[in-house]
């Protein structure tokens, strides 16, 4: 008796607590506005600190400042130089980034396509860290206009700024930003504009492995323009890079892809618990290639599977852009932490879905664990193997697919 009634005090203390988490009335505009600022003033104190530390365009590691932009600046001298074929050699690669930066640097490889070269030789044109600014600059005011365009609504600015994959994207110098702004972008003026909606889709060519889910949604829910449009924009960017760098430059590209796919990808390289996929998270647990190649395989057979029911069904063009923005990060075997800034739009969706609709039992808790898992994905993988950003990815695909299911159900 005793027992039960210390069990049934138990669920009485947790119940609010619960409700809480279930409602996510716990987090409050203040709250939201408040955790927000907690975390836009420790990034910019962590990139603060690294420019005050640093010594000339290196940190106190002696590493590059904005590490990974170090080898487009690199890839651009080359193609100013008349040499556009070089980046895709890892030896001469390294050799002009120790030119650049120091003999101790380490090697940050270049594993873009050749249509990534002009924006590489544009911002070779200038000194390192201007070019670092304007770079990181430009395209993260990209990414927080697309996002506040996706919520409708200037407080969304604040949130955005501080989700924690944007701090991570700045301190590597990548291309997080610019890859949300266009896949943000595209989605949001799928029906409004078609054409530019699917020039911005085109121009993500850059990053290849984005390449099969998105043309597939746009076949299936019949947005032949958008289809047409993207697809025009990459034969031209393509063909313009064939005509300004050569043949060889394409044949060397394609070379370079043994390097990346043995001992970036399957071998780890870059580190197992950096990439947020189901294959690298299993290379990590200690799976084989083959078996992690075939999870990999069926993972994106599931998604590819389940998109193509959303995109053909009524579901809100919200809940769709979401589901594609997630669905293609699940999908790609080689996603790092810094490439979570695509789930900003996703969240915006998400989050501009509730607002205009309802929210779903526990969607806000998920929603804001989403928000902060950039924060320790690296870390807590590299020490349990356990990947919040994976996971991460997976509750927001899930949100996606519980909202149209309850959208179907709800009409019969």
């Amino acid at each position: 008796m005793d027992f039960a009634r210390g069990i049934d005090a138990q669920e009485h203390m947790m119940r609010p607590f619960i409700n809480a988490i279930t409602s996510g009335d716990w987090m409050t505009l203040e709250r939201l506005r408040v955790y927000s600022l907690i975390l836009v003033a420790l990034g910019t104190i962590a990139i603060g600190g690294l420019i005050i530390s640093s010594k000339g365009p290196n940190d106190f590691l002696n590493r590059p400042l904005g590490t990974d932009f170090s080898n487009v600046y690199a890839a651009g001298k080359y193609v100013l130089e008349g040499n556009p074929a070089a980046p895709f050699s890892p030896q001469l690669q390294h050799e002009k980034e120790k030119l650049i930066f120091g003999i101790d640097t380490p090697f940050y490889g270049w594993h873009y396509p050749p249509v990534f070269l002009g924006l590489a030789a544009v911002f070779a044109l200038f000194p390192y860290l201007l070019s670092l600014a304007i770079w990181q600059l430009s395209s993260l005011i990209l990414y927080l206009w697309n996002v506040i365009s996706i919520v409708g609504d200037r407080r969304a600015l604040l949130p955005a700024l501080a989700f924690p994959a944007v701090f991570i994207n700045l301190s590597h110098g990548q291309n997080g930003f610019l890859t949300a702004a266009l896949f943000g972008s595209g989605l949001l003026l799928l029906d409004r504009t078609p054409v530019i909606s699917g020039i911005l889709f085109g121009l993500l060519v850059y990053k290849p492995q984005y390449g099969f889910l998105i043309p597939l949604t746009l076949i299936v829910s019949g947005r032949w323009r958008v289809f047409f449009a993207a697809a025009a924009t990459t034969i031209i960017v393509c063909a313009l890079t064939y005509f300004a760098y050569g043949a060889a430059t394409w044949e060397a590209f394609r070379e370079s892809l043994v390097f990346t796919r043995t001992v970036v990808l399957e071998e780890g390289g870059t580190g197992f618990y950096k990439i947020q996929s189901p294959f690298a998270i299993l290379r990590y647990w200690g799976a084989t290639i083959p078996l992690a190649y075939a999870i990999q395989a069926i993972v994106v057979l599931a998604v590819a599977t389940l998109l193509v029911w959303i995109w053909r069904s009524k579901a809100v063009p919200e809940l769709k852009s979401s589901a594609l923005l997630t669905g293609t990060l699940l999908s790609t075997p080689y996603i790092l932490d810094y490439d979570l800034v695509a789930m900003g739009p996703a969240i915006a969706f998400l989050a501009a879905n509730g607002l205009k609709r309802r929210f779903l039992p526990y969607e806000k808790s998920i929603l804001a664990f989403c928000w902060i898992a950039p924060l320790i994905t690296r870390s807590v993988a590299e020490y349990t193997g356990f990947p919040f950003g994976l996971i991460a990815l997976i509750a927001l695909f899930t949100l996606a697919i519980r909202h149209v299911m309850a959208d179907v159900y709800a009409r019969t």
